[in-house]
């Protein structure tokens, strides 16, 4: 695992298309923008835990379940 220190306002690129950002912190809670291709699935931990058992790569954000959750 890749440990990286980032102040608000900086970046990280992954793959070359994907750019995670920090938008700001409070206590204990950092607030993240994600850019990336619609291609490429997005999806928090604990939604992914609650969702029936289903390869990770083919959920979308169409689905109703995760619309919901998000």
């Amino acid at each position: 695992m890749l440990v990286l220190s980032r102040r608000e306002g900086e970046r990280i690129v992954i793959g070359g298309d994907v750019v995670v950002t920090v938008l700001g912190s409070t206590g204990n809670r950092v607030r993240l923008g994600i850019s990336a291709p619609r291609r490429t699935p997005i999806h928090r931990e604990e939604v992914l835990r609650r969702c029936p058992r289903r390869d990770a790569g083919s959920i979308s954000a169409d689905d109703s379940f995760l619309a919901e959750s998000i």
